[in-house]
């Protein structure tokens, strides 16, 4: 054992080494969908390991502060972008969303 690696602990392997090519095909889909790769990524991390399809996007807006969820199929749902270091999420139904106290784009 080197000097190195004395004392520290083993870690799982991320995603992005063990699986590179998955990582880049999500994203080149989810790109074709208007999802940009932070999206993604932010879409990733909300779902965990529970694997289930949360689409719905929570967006906080600039000028009042108002949280409203957007569903696919509405006009801005493609150029909204989910920023969750502004406390912006993804929702896995509009029931989820509603209960969040969030309200839903009129458009």
């Amino acid at each position: 054992m080197s000097y190195r690696q004395r004392g520290r602990k083993s870690q799982q392997p991320s995603v992005f080494r063990t699986a590179p090519g998955l990582v880049v095909a999500a994203v080149a889909v989810g790109a074709a969908g208007g999802m940009t790769a932070p999206d993604f990524i932010a879409k990733w991390d909300s779902l965990g390991s529970i694997g289930i399809s949360c689409d719905i996007k929570g967006n906080i807006s600039i000028d009042s502060g108002e949280r409203i969820f957007h569903v696919p199929g509405q006009e801005y749902y493609s150029e909204t972008r989910i920023r969750p270091e502004y406390g912006e999420r993804w929702f896995c139904s509009e029931e989820e969303a509603w209960a969040a106290g969030w309200r839903k784009a009129y458009r």
